[in-house]
């Protein structure tokens, strides 16, 4: 009892506390966000907050429970890793497994987990696979960082990044495609790749383009693109947009205050999606310019301190 006891003091003493609180109070910020833009008349903790609020305690004992995991560990289990990954795309093209909204037949990016009475709770496996897709890129890029810039090591490590890539864009899904592609290309230049393989890279994405636009992308894909050069011509589908970019005017400098935004309230239901891909647009309406700014730097600082402890491991 006694050695478990001076474990958990080691665990608390060693665990960074200032990055942990950070975290913690971002995740906080995000759940009231998330209450304010789904209350009603009847409830000010919306279900959709009272999710977050359980996802995020789930996500914080797990991060504490991972962090006193030897990382040599789950980078042995790469390969088991890689191969349920794998499982989750593929369980997304069975039909009848993988769903997506109701508007887009082409999205399968769900798998339905289970019915909460009016509600479903659905899993994003492309969530999942990018935690995965790190471990293993990584395990890779250590692996020939001896010669990393061979042009046979650099072409593997292509296809290593193709195939995430490639799986989630056939499930419809452009924009974790694209994530994907970031985390990539990021990845490849911290390794130490050579900018030459870079510009190439560039220089072949550019040629693709047009086959990816005549033979890859969707109708819908294609106009969501369009709508961004004429919004006039693409009203129905630049909406969500245009919604969000009032709200964020909306709110100003200082904001409209907390449970107080015009167009970002679950009883206007102006801005669509205002819980979850638009709610940056409930913190520029309520916020503020001065509360997106505070966040997104906050957000940096998160950024920058982790990298200066990877530096130091």
């Amino acid at each position: 009892m006694t050695k478990i006891i001076s474990q958990i003091k080691n665990f608390i003493k060693d665990t960074d506390k200032f990055l942990l609180f950070l975290c913690v109070a971002l995740s906080a910020f995000g759940i009231l966000l998330v209450s304010s833009a789904t209350h009603s008349a009847d409830t000010l903790f919306s279900r959709d907050a009272k999710v977050m609020l359980l996802a995020v305690s789930a996500g914080i004992l797990m991060a504490l429970v991972i962090s006193v995991i030897d990382y040599n560990f789950i980078v042995r289990l790469w390969p088991v890793i890689g191969i349920v990954c794998l499982l989750f795309m593929f369980l997304l093209m069975i039909p009848g497994v993988g769903v997506g909204p109701s508007e887009r037949s082409d999205v399968k990016t769900w798998i339905k987990v289970a019915q909460l009475g009016s509600s479903v709770l659905y899993f994003q496996p492309s969530e999942l696979v990018k935690i995965g897709f790190i471990i293993t890129f990584s395990v890779h890029l250590d692996t020939v960082s001896d010669n990393i810039n061979a042009i046979k090591n650099v072409l593997l490590l292509c296809i290593h990044g193709a195939v995430p890539v490639i799986l989630v864009i056939v499930t419809g899904d452009m924009g974790s495609a694209l994530i994907f592609l970031i985390i990539f290309v990021v990845m490849l230049f911290s390794a130490g790749v050579s900018l030459k393989y870079f510009l190439l890279g560039g220089i072949f994405v550019a040629a693709a383009v047009p086959l990816m636009w005549n033979f890859v992308m969707t109708s819908i894909q294609k106009d969501r693109i369009l709508a961004l050069i004429e919004p006039d011509k693409y009203p129905d589908i630049i909406y969500q947009q245009e919604m969000g970019l009032k709200a964020i005017r909306n709110g100003g400098m200082f904001g409209m205050g907390v449970f107080n935004g015009t167009y970002t309230q679950s009883a206007t239901a102006s801005v669509p999606e205002n819980e979850n891909d638009m709610i940056f647009s409930v913190i520029g309406e309520e916020f503020g310019f001065i509360g997106c700014t505070l966040v997104l730097l906050l957000l940096l600082f998160i950024s920058i301190f982790l990298l200066c402890l990877m530096e130091n491991i």
